[in-house]
Parts: C-alpha cells; structure tokens; sequence
C-alpha cells in the first residue's frame, strides 16, 4: 500500500472537531462504494457489529487493501477477508490447523504472527527471522498443531501493517473443560486507528516525539509548585524533567488527539453491542490488539472475576477494573443483572480518549458513558527517581508530587515510598551495562528499581475502586518445568524521548547480537526498565513464566508488562530450537530498536 494514499490530517483546522474523531462514526466500518458495509451479525454468538467467526482446521486468509471510514474520511487500511478487524478464528487444542494465507496486496511484502502461539520456528511469520515473508500474488501455507487453549490474537509482523488494519482475534478451545462454568461469551478486541499513514506517523514521532502531548506544564504551574513546596524543590524537579527531556504529561507517545479507539472494529458511537440474558454467566475475552495504547478497563455496575491472562487459567480474582497492556489478553466473567444495558468502558492510559461498547438483553440499547478519569501525570517515584532529598509535604509525599496527580497525596507517590516487603522485592540499585554509558541514545537511567507487582500502575492508585494488579494473579498450575534456572540475563530498556530511539542496553536491533539459548535450558531473564514509558515485552516460541519478588514462580504470559522504574524477571524455558523474535510489543518502539533476535540452539 503506498503513502500516497494517504494525506496526514493538519493538526489545526481539521475539518472534524476533535470531539467527533473520537467519537466516531455510528455506521464507521469497510467502505463500499458510497456506503459504508459491515459484515452481519454473527446469530450464533448474539454479537451485533462483530468480525466474522471461521472454525475448523483449514482456513484461507486473503490479505487486501480496502477502504475504510470510522471518523469521517475514507482512508485505505489492510485487511483480511476484506474485514477489519480481520476474522476470528475459531480453532481447538490438539488439533492441526492449515492456513493458506494469500497477499492481494499490490506493491507491498506481509504476513501474519500467531501472537502467543506454541509452534515450529518457521511457523511463526516473522520475515527475516521465521521466513522470508509473502510476496505479492504469493501465498504462504501455514501448518502446526495447537499444543495450548485459551483467548490469543494474530496479527501482521511487516512495517506498520498492524497499525494499519492487519490484526484479529485467535480462540483456541480447550480438550478438557475450563474449571469455570458461563453460558455465553464474547470476544472484546481493543485496537487504535489513525487515518494517517503510519509510515508518516513514524516519521513524525522521529522529527517531534512531543506532537501528542498537548499538556506542558506552564510558568502558572511552577508558581503554584514554588508556593507548596518551596522555590529550591520546583527548581530542583523541572531542573530533573529537563534533564529527562520530559515533562510528567509524558503518559503515552501517542494519544487520542491522533487515534480513534476501536472495540471489535467499532468506534465509541458506532456502540458495538453483545448481548445477555438476566442471570446468565458471560464469559468476555479482552484482547489488546492495539499498536500503542494501554486501556484501563472496566464496567460500571459489575464486578469482573479475571480467570485467564495470556490465554492462561489463574486462580479468579475479583476487580472493578483492570489495565490491559499492548498484546496482552484477559478472560473475564460477568454476571449481568438489574438493569438491560451495562456499557464496556476502556479508557486509555493517558486519558484523551476512550473505546467502548454495550452489555445488553437486545440490540440499540446503551447505558451511561461515564466521565474520563483526570488525566494522571508522573512523578520522579514512578520512574525510579525518588527524589528523597526534597520531602516535606503532608505525608511524606515526594516534592515531585504535582497537585491533582493522582487525586490525594498517598495516591500520588510513587512506589520508592511503599512497602515492598509484600512482593519481597525491595529497592535493588541496577548495574547499568556499560553500553549505556555515555550513549547518545540514553537520555536517562533508574536509579532504583523493584518489581512493583502489586503496584496497579499510574492514574489507578486509591482510584475507589479495586483494581488488578500482576500481584493478584496467580497461575492456576504449579512450575511446569520445576527446575531452578541455571543462568541469568540482565537487560535494561533503554531510550532517548526526543530521539525517539530505543533499544535494549542502548543499542538498537540492528547493531545487537542475538541472545543464545541452548536447547533445553531454564534460564532467568531479568528486565529493567531505565525508561520513562511502559514496555510490553514479549518473547516469541515460549513462555514468559513471571517470577514473584522472592524468585518464585507466580504466573505464565507471553507478554510480561514493564512499568517505570521496575524490575522484573522471569524463567523461560529453552524447547523450542529456532530464531525467535523479542522485542517491545509497541509498534513504533519495536521499529525504532527495541527489538532483540534469540536463538535457540543444540
């Protein structure tokens, strides 16, 4: 698909406000003509405005280009089986799936990764790690058979495709039946569109890191900090944001004044709906299929009990919401009842914007759309710098503290000022590796770090309501491999903000050597994040097993999220022999280096 398609929307003067680009279009969907089309209900599932289900063992896949329209504009996107998201494939454990997946693309390589999915290195569509990709007018013939169950996604591993369309729901059945009871479930698929080009978008993050982040701290502010806190502690802090090269309104790169938040392919108007009888147990599948955002999740009115993260079974836990990183999954199941209509709020991370869709006894029904929560900024605490040396304020709390953070003074410290001794962790100052070390594409480093796995994450703490956290989840398994890891591996995430360059240990992919693993080892790996973003990273061919703060197994992903000042580690276990990717599951953060190859060798 070629940029000309597209025109990057001025930043003043658009001809939608901003209100309406969020919001959507009610009908916004694949354009047809002059209409707009949008593929039928699915009767089996009482799903309106959902992609089309494929079962069985052998599926065609035809990826395309195809005009869309979700705020107005008609823009090109890539899809597959002309929908958008693609297909949900409906597949079950043990069994050998063909999939033949053919590029009608004109002008462009592709191809798919089956996000999560156990299965032979040269099955795992990653070009120039796994094959060579999909030519145009080529087809690839996908074969492996399914070793696990549980709620996955695929998606497009070429450029920006996934941005641009080229992502869908995988749902792996189980053989033997889960050990929770639900009448009916839904497949809830969270994505981010942008009509501009995100080969441009890339470009522009490149030239102006800062084009999102319309809230800078203004000389009003610093007066009212100089007021609360003294004139030498806010000089102190904005004398640390500048060094940073930041501002604590850095929450995400990108933002709702460039996306428009999808729910299974629909805008917030166009209310994507699925329905329940009063009294039932409804099983929803949430999937972050999105290139950057985090959502925080939640449905006013009714409690969720989390039974499954990556596609994993856990012991159920009971939230009022939960934060769901990029490529990450979590089951959950509700239990509708009392009213007809309960809405699906997924606000994201930074608080710009919002998807969301509708619980309901019957089609066109909705409920109230709650209010964004204030919009959060980050403190010295959150990222690993405590700045303990300015303290003063009533409780205790950190001079980098900014009025209205996070809503009251204890809300708005940063975990340096908890106790850990919850998680075992403790604050560990990091050994820095010395390819950071006067590194042009390192602009700032933790100077102490803690796994923070009960810490629900920025703009969710003391928010009123119960909120999960990586402490609450707990596989429902013990260690499936039992053995204690023979060796370890460090690495820091790494970044330069006004660069938009990152890496691991500073150095870009393209100048890293690969990780080797030898086949059949159990080994550690251990994160830190020296960054001020959150990093979802993600290990492809094995499984993440998440450590607790004592060392101990605690619980399985394929996507092991990284907060700010965090440390995190977990046990892999080397079986499956290949070259594998691991990278950040942020699109754009990925494409600017954070991105390693591990091989798995004999």
């Amino acid at each position: 698909m070629s940029n000309d398609l597209f025109d990057e929307p001025s930043r003043i003067g658009a001809a939608l406000s901003r209100r309406r680009f969020v919001q959507g279009l009610a009908l916004g969907g694949v354009a047809a003509g002059a209409g707009l089309w949008r593929l039928p209900a699915q009767a089996s599932t009482g799903v309106a405005g959902a992609p089309q289900v494929l079962s069985g063992t052998d599926f065609k896949l035809s990826i395309g280009a195809s005009p869309v329209n979700f705020t107005g504009r008609t823009r090109p996107a890539i899809t597959v089986n002309n929908s958008l998201p693609a297909p949900i494939l409906r597949w079950r454990e043990g069994d050998t799936v063909d999939v033949r997946v053919a590029n009608a693309l004109p002008d462009a390589m592709t191809s798919i990764h089956w996000h999560g999915i156990l299965l032979p290195a040269n099955m795992d569509g990653v070009p120039g790690l796994s094959f060579n990709g999909i030519a145009p007018g080529e087809a690839y013939q996908y074969r492996f058979q399914l070793k696990q169950s549980g709620t996955y996604w695929y998606h497009s591993h070429s450029l920006f495709q996934e941005q641009a369309g080229l992502y869908g729901a995988l749902i792996i059945d189980p053989l033997e039946p889960a050990p929770y009871r639900y009448d009916r479930e839904h497949v809830v698929l969270l994505s981010d569109w942008t009509d501009t080009d995100p080969g441009a978008l890339f470009r522009r993050m490149k030239k102006m890191a800062t084009y999102d982040n319309y809230y800078q701290l203004t000389l009003g502010d610093f007066i009212r900090d100089a007021r609360r806190d003294g004139l030498s502690a806010a000089l102190a802090e904005r004398a640390m944001w500048d060094r940073m090269r930041m501002t604590p309104t850095d929450i995400s790169d990108i933002n709702a004044h460039t996306y428009t938040y999808l729910m299974n392919g629909n805008a917030p108007a166009g209310n994507w709906t699925g329905l329940f009888r009063p009294g039932e147990k409804v099983l929803l599948r949430f999937i972050n299929g999105s290139a950057m955002t985090y959502f925080d999740v939640r449905i006013p009115g009714l409690k969720m009990t989390v039974v499954a993260a990556d596609g994993q079974y856990i012991h159920p836990v009971t939230v009022d919401e939960f934060r769901i990183a990029v490529a990450e999954t979590f089951d959950v199941i509700v239990e509708p009842s009392g009213q007809d209509a309960f809405t699906v709020f997924a606000q994201d991370m930074g608080r710009t914007g919002y998807a969301r869709g509708t619980l309901a006894v019957r089609a066109g029904l909705q409920a109230p759309v709650p209010a964004r929560d204030p919009r959060p900024l980050l403190t010295m605490d959150d990222m690993g710098h405590d700045m303990g040396g300015h303290k003063g304020m009533e409780g205790g709390c950190g001079a980098s503290m900014a009025k209205g953070a996070e809503g009251s003074c204890g809300a708005s410290m940063g975990m340096a000022g908890m106790d850990h001794g919850a998680h075992g962790g403790g604050d560990k100052t990091p050994r820095h590796p010395p390819s950071e070390t006067g590194n042009p594409l390192v602009d700032m480093q933790s100077m102490a770090s803690a796994p923070k796995l009960d810490d629900p994450g920025i703009g969710l703490r003391n928010n009123g309501r119960k909120v999960l956290a990586y402490a609450d989840m707990k596989s429902l398994f013990p260690d499936p491999d039992g053995r204690d890891p023979g060796r370890e591996i460090e690495l820091h995430l790494t970044g330069h903000m006004e660069k938009f360059a990152w890496s691991f240990d500073g150095i870009p992919f393209a100048g890293a050597e690969p990780l080797r693993l030898n086949y059949g080892e159990r080994m550690r790996i251990v994160l830190v994040n020296d960054t001020m973003m959150q990093h979802p990273i993600h290990l492809h061919g094995v499984w993440s097993d998440l450590e607790d703060g004592n060392g101990d197994f605690h619980l399985r992903k394929h996507t092991i999220d990284m907060p700010p000042g965090t440390r995190r580690s977990y046990r892999v276990r080397a079986d499956a022999l290949g070259r594998w990717a691991f990278h950040c599951h942020l699109l754009y953060h990925m494409e600017a280096g954070m991105m390693r190859e591990v091989r798995i060798e004999e």
